[in-house]
């Protein structure tokens, strides 16, 4: 399990990722609220574990923020507030469960694994469906593109990248996991040779009603044209 640990306390970062790391969980720290959700788009973590009390940008302005921009991940809220009214904002932000701090490691444990499976087991009941931007259509099955019911003429690196962006369409993928997906394995690769697959792209997708963006700093985005 991927763990995003959002605590600014050196001591509780040190002791967390210790400890979870032992128990088979991958953690990954973040220390400041307002690098918090850029962290959380590139890291795709399958928890959350997220302190209220952080410098620059709050937890629940964190966990607002990341909502409204469709990030989807379980979220355990960690905070020494420990008031019903302070639990009822959290739940209200989008938050998926609360542990008031001090804790117990194996009750913190048991939570996150909870989340997982809950997560987990609702993806597996989500309906399958063909991802559509525009008047781009992709195959779930064969990974083909159709454009107006046509097969679009892509590289098979054109085609990965494409095929990320329309799995989250109005939203950013990150540069390097773009990488991952497009040259997977391949290390005497550039990490720039992704701009040049985004380049020759963005040119085939003229007239299909779809524009792929640069987010500086976030990555790259496909979304359906507007005008």
């Amino acid at each position: 399990m991927k763990l995003l640990l959002v605590e600014d306390d050196p001591t509780m970062q040190a002791t967390l990722s210790r400890t979870l790391g032992r128990r088979q969980i991958d953690v990954r720290v973040c220390g400041d609220g307002a690098l918090a959700l850029q962290m959380w788009q590139s890291v795709e973590p399958d928890v959350v574990a997220l302190d209220l009390s952080l410098p620059n940008l709050d937890g629940l302005q964190v966990l607002s923020q990341a909502r409204a921009a469709g990030l989807t991940t379980p979220v355990l809220l960690l905070t020494a507030r420990g008031t019903v009214g302070d639990r009822i904002l959290g739940l209200n932000a989008g938050a998926d469960d609360y542990l008031p701090k001090p804790f117990d490691l194996d009750e913190l444990e048991a939570r996150l694994r909870a989340l997982r499976r809950r997560q987990r087991q609702t993806d597996a009941e989500q309906p399958a469906r063909l991802p559509e931007v525009g008047a781009l259509r992709a195959d779930p099955d064969s990974g083909v593109i159709y454009c107006k019911n046509a097969p679009m003429d892509l590289t098979p690196r054109e085609s990965a990248l494409l095929r990320a962006l329309m799995a989250r369409p109005g939203h950013a993928v990150p540069k390097e996991r773009l990488f991952e997906l497009v040259f997977p394995g391949e290390m005497d690769v550039q990490f720039e040779a992704v701009e040049v697959v985004v380049y020759r792209l963005r040119k085939k997708l003229a007239g299909t009603g779809a524009t792929l963006m640069t987010l500086r700093g976030l990555g790259y985005l496909l979304r359906e044209d507007t005008s």
